[in-house]
């Protein structure tokens, strides 16, 4: 393998796996939302059957 090859496959490696810990551990620091943004009413749409259109 090149030198360039090599520098390419250290910096991927360095780059996806430096994405999954830098996400776990933020996931570790905070885990759920602690508060969600204002609006968005509930209108129970998932209790309505199949919405039909006519055609």
């Amino acid at each position: 393998m090149t030198p360039l090859a090599i520098t390419s496959l250290i910096l991927a490696i360095v780059v996806v796996w430096g994405g999954l810990i830098a996400s776990t551990l933020f996931l570790r620091a905070r885990p759920e939302v602690e508060s969600y943004p204002p609006g968005g009413i509930d209108d129970h749409r998932e209790d309505l059957g199949i919405i039909e259109h006519d055609t």
